[in-house]
């Protein structure tokens, strides 16, 4: 079968396991992206599947070839396994202008991919730099000379490991874009690694959400930040309010409401989850069911179709900042505990006042409570 296949890989550094029983699979044209904290074995796995490390235990197999097997202590280099490799520093060699550090590698074949190099280094914006050198160019330009070069033999997969993270918040959501439409275009296999829940649902076709060495979670962007498997990983994708609560009749009760604990037995300790942007606020004497509009205070949109909302609440306005294209708020609970909203647009009452609050359930994840 086509594409990359990791089988069952675990890996230890002495008696540290990094990796227990890993199975990955990236299909042709796909993206996906290992997503976890770090120290969670996502670019150990990485380079096992590049050979730039040894596989202690399982099977590697692209395009349907065993390239590395544990068992039988057997493993092709990385230079025979038709893999695009870019790493964090780029590794951009210093001598070389911008054309030849593309070409590296190639050699005789440089000459048959001159029209894919042309095209590629006008989609990628560096076209008025193929005979500059690295020094030369910003850290952006850097990065996507880099690509280029890891697609330049044209492999049968391409492995990413933290490709913006040297990138500035200004220029990174464009150089992403570009990057995935370059990816999109050749239709290699691609495996990234990332720490940013965010880069990770822009750039993935499927997240792997991993954590000491496992796989948690596998899915869309979308499955893993409305359906999370687990505390954990709800909390992975941003912050979230906690409400400890006891389930009653299938719900769990909290200062914000009740909230469905069907799969939860009768009489267990719940923990709530709430996103900061699954809260919605209006001033105290509007619709409860509203969204905050484009002015201070002002009356709101209703909920977009399909969202459930709780009944709203009042509670006190401790700050709100804005923060652009949305405000965060931080609300006061009755109990003295503080809430945090972050609602699109311009929200900003003043510290004390009141404001009418409810909440998108879907957006609300309950959890056997961890002991």
């Amino acid at each position: 079968m086509s594409g990359l296949h990791l089988r069952a890989i675990s890996h230890a550094y002495g008696r540290n396991r990094v990796l227990s029983g890993v199975s990955v699979f990236v299909a042709p044209g796909e993206l996906v992206c290992l997503l976890g904290p770090s120290g969670c074995g996502k670019t150990t796995l990485l380079r096992i599947a590049a050979g730039l490390e040894d596989l202690q235990t399982g099977v590697v197999e692209i395009d349907g070839s065993v390239v590395a097997d544990g068992a039988q202590k057997r493993s092709l280099p990385p230079e025979q396994r038709g893999v695009g490799l870019m790493f964090q520093d780029y590794a951009l060699f210093p001598h070389l202008n911008v054309r030849d550090n593309v070409t590296f590698g190639l050699g005789k074949a440089s000459g048959s991919r001159s029209a894919w190099l042309d095209d590629a280094l006008t989609s990628m914006g560096v076209e008025n730099y193929a005979n500059a050198y690295p020094h030369t160019l910003s850290g952006g330009q850097q990065q996507r000379v880099a690509l280029l070069r890891a697609l330049a033999p044209q492999p049968r997969v391409l492995l990413l490991d933290e490709p913006f993270s040297g990138l500035d918040v200004t220029r990174r959501a464009q150089i992403r874009a570009d990057t995935l439409q370059v990816i999109k275009q050749t239709g290699v296999a691609t495996l990234m690694v990332t720490h940013d829940p965010e880069e990770a649902m822009f750039m993935a076709d499927r997240i792997l959400v991993m954590n000491e060495g496992r796989v948690i979670q596998d899915g869309r962007p979308t499955d893993l930040y409305f359906s999370p498997a687990d505390a954990f990983v709800a909390e992975l994708f941003g912050p979230v309010n906690r409400f400890q609560a006891k389930v009653q009749n299938g719900m769990a009760e909290t200062p914000l409401g009740r909230f469905d604990a069907a799969h939860l037995d009768d009489g267990a300790e719940a923990m709530v989850l709430i996103r900061p942007e699954a809260i919605r606020l209006g001033a105290a004497n509007t619709d409860p069911h509203a969204m905050p509009g484009d002015a201070p205070c002002a009356p709101a949109k209703p909920l977009p179709p399909g969202e459930k909302a709780q009944a709203a609440v009042r509670l006190e306005v401790i700050t709100a900042r804005p923060l652009g294209r949305s405000t965060f708020v931080m609300l006061r609970l009755d109990d003295g505990a503080t809430l945090e909203a972050r609602v699109p647009g311009v929200f900003l009452p003043d510290a004390g006042d009141a404001v009418s609050v409810a909440v998108n359930a879907n957006q609300a994840h309950v959890f056997a409570a961890t002991p």
